[in-house]
């Protein structure tokens, strides 16, 4: 065989060599160095402005009355869904994100009790790093065209033992009636609570089986979507 022959076969095989790597390599390169990281999950932490630096406990016990009444979501809340993708065999976490929330919540005149939350979310304009990805969410999987929004509404009241202390986080499960897709399912949310009387935060999340509401997860041989992700949310509420 001639030498150059041999340097042409020899490339050749360094070639394919480097392919065969990049399309192993690629997914975990791009998880790792492409892809922004997913958003972190929802929560809260106690507020330190509220708290006594030398007991670390709360400066003083809200008056649970003083959170009587209507509550309304800020400009500044978020919700969206994270989902886990596996990408040519690679795990991959992704989470989308909108700040196109809506909703109002009513806690009884004793305080201590939350009667009724209607949240309402713009599912058409939930964005991740995908513009291929959002694409198929909202035309394909959800048909944002027909249903727009996504809704989660209280359906048994949430009671409090006492009033937490200013700045604390406080949990609690909430049952209600989500709609996704059109498709109407009971869910409970797993939720953290604060207020220092005057706003509140409130972060969370609910698990959620996709075929229970209709929406297939996608599988396109390359990526396939796991069947189970999470609705969640980031929310500040003022006295309405």
């Amino acid at each position: 065989m001639k030498k150059s022959q041999k340097v042409l076969i020899g490339v050749g095989v360094g070639v394919l060599l480097l392919g065969g790597a990049a399309a192993i390599a690629g997914p975990v390169i791009y998880r790792d160095f492409i892809a922004p990281p997913a958003a972190e999950a929802p929560t809260l932490t106690a507020d330190e402005d509220v708290m006594d630096s030398s007991t670390d406990s709360p400066t003083g016990t809200l008056d649970p009355t003083d959170l009587a009444g209507s509550w309304a979501i800020a400009a500044d809340s978020e919700a969206g869904y994270r989902v886990d993708e596996v990408l040519n065999g690679t795990d991959v976490t992704v989470t989308g994100r909108t700040s196109e929330v809506d909703g109002t919540f009513t806690i009884a005149d004793t305080g201590l009790t939350l009667e009724a939350a209607e949240l309402t979310v713009d599912v058409a304009s939930i964005s991740t790093d995908s513009d291929q990805r959002d694409s198929y969410f909202r035309d394909q999987a959800l048909k944002v065209s027909e249903n727009p929004t996504a809704t989660f509404t209280l359906t048994s009241p949430v009671t409090l033992e006492s009033a937490p202390g200013a700045g604390d986080v406080v949990q609690a499960e909430a049952t209600g009636d989500l709609t996704i897709a059109g498709v109407t399912k009971s869910v409970t949310a797993s939720v953290e609570v604060q207020s220092d009387g005057t706003t509140a935060a409130i972060a969370g999340s609910i698990p959620i089986t996709f075929a229970d509401f209709g929406v297939e997860a996608p599988n396109l041989g390359f990526v396939s979507v796991e069947p189970t992700g999470f609705v969640e949310f980031q929310l500040t509420a003022d006295r309405a």
